[in-house]
């Protein structure tokens, strides 16, 4: 597939290069890169075993990769397709993963996958090899590239399941999860533990089932009996993942979910969120109503372009929200996105180049 094509930033005026230049002099790329280099000689100088060596040697190689891998396609949408490696061809949940995979496709979406057999297949068989990307798992019993994806520069192979799960939840901007054994719960905890702590931006987390089955019916009953009812869980943190057993229920909650919210961003104390339609003033006013419980302090108002934005420049002319959120109440921010699309009449579909990088 061609990465997709970058236009010139326009409109960069003054105020907007001295920006960049304020931000590179904070922290240039040559300084990140030194960082590195001199945990690399503290290492030595503890005295590190080999085997923890190998170990930061080869987590540096494989993120280094798929970083590469991944760069050409960051404002490209990309939804991550979790499911079980052992789900047949003639399974149901099969069908659901290509139907999902195809649907995704033909809304421009990239899908991406461990590359495996069973649900990972059939999400890719979906989309087809130009829009599909994989991240394999090497492993002493299984498991191969699957033909889909196998041997497409698209497909990063690696050896620790911690790097690839860092690829799966940072590269995407949703997340699909089809009936699966211990590995595919693994993820999807994980995934939905890094967005209810705020380790990860929000993002759509669905969990699909078959017609009629009753995988992820019965992970919600569980999750409401035994965690929320015994104040394991806020009522909010329901609002962060979508139980459902219809394809286009789950692309309607993927797509739904950027029809006006476009990204967030914290900026030192700031959290600000980007839409793509600017609020009224009595619609922000009705934001702080319901939900002056999520502001640390002050309260939400409208917002310009940050100067610490500068890398996101593509963005500027996103209209804004700011606010000092409390950072732990996850589950209510979320509520305020799903008012937020609900209620302001959304634009035209986008550019894939008003994505955050």
């Amino acid at each position: 597939m061609t990465p997709p094509k970058r236009t010139p930033l326009k409109h960069v005026d003054e105020s907007e290069t001295n920006v960049i230049e304020h931000v590179v002099e904070l922290k240039p790329h040559s300084e990140l890169i030194e960082e590195i280099k001199q945990t690399a000689d503290k290492l030595q100088r503890d005295g590190a075993t080999r085997g923890d060596l190998k170990i930061l040697s080869r987590a540096l190689k494989e993120l280094r990769y798929a970083f590469k891998v991944f760069a050409p396609y960051r404002r490209h949408r990309k939804v991550t397709v979790f499911g079980s490696a052992r789900t047949k061809p003639d399974h149901p949940c099969w069908k659901v993963a290509e139907d999902f995979g195809r649907r995704m496709a033909e809304e421009n979406w990239m899908v991406v996958t461990g590359a495996g057999g069973g649900i990972m297949e059939a999400a890719l068989r979906g989309s087809g090899r130009e829009m599909a990307m994989g991240l394999n798992i090497i492993l002493p019993f299984e498991q191969e590239a699957n033909p889909v994806i196998a041997g497409d520069p698209k497909l990063v192979n690696m050896k620790y399941f911690f790097t690839r799960k860092l690829m799966f939840v940072k590269e995407v901007h949703a997340l699909v999860t089809c009936p699966g054994g211990f590995g595919t719960l693994d993820e999807a905890f994980e995934s939905l533990t890094l967005v209810q702590t705020g380790k990860r931006d929000l993002m759509p987390i669905v969990l699909l089932d078959e017609p009629g089955g009753t995988y992820w019916r019965a992970f919600l009953k569980y999750v409401r009996d035994e965690l929320l009812d015994n104040g394991l869980i806020s009522p909010g943190d329901l609002s962060l993942f979508k139980v459902t057993d219809d394809v286009e229920e789950a692309v309607e909650e993927v797509l739904g979910f950027y029809s006006v919210y476009n990204s967030m961003r914290f900026v030192r104390e700031l959290l600000i969120l980007r839409l793509h339609v600017e609020p009224s003033d009595e619609f922000v006013a009705r934001l702080n109503e319901e939900f002056s419980d999520i502001c640390e302090s002050g309260k939400i108002e409208k917002a310009t372009l940050h100067p610490l934005e500068a890398d996101d420049l593509h963005l500027a002319e996103l209209p804004r929200l700011k606010l000092i959120f409390n950072r732990k109440s996850v589950g209510r921010l979320r509520q305020m996105v799903d008012l937020i699309n609900r209620e302001l009449e959304p634009r035209p579909p986008l550019s894939q180049l008003e994505m955050p990088l």
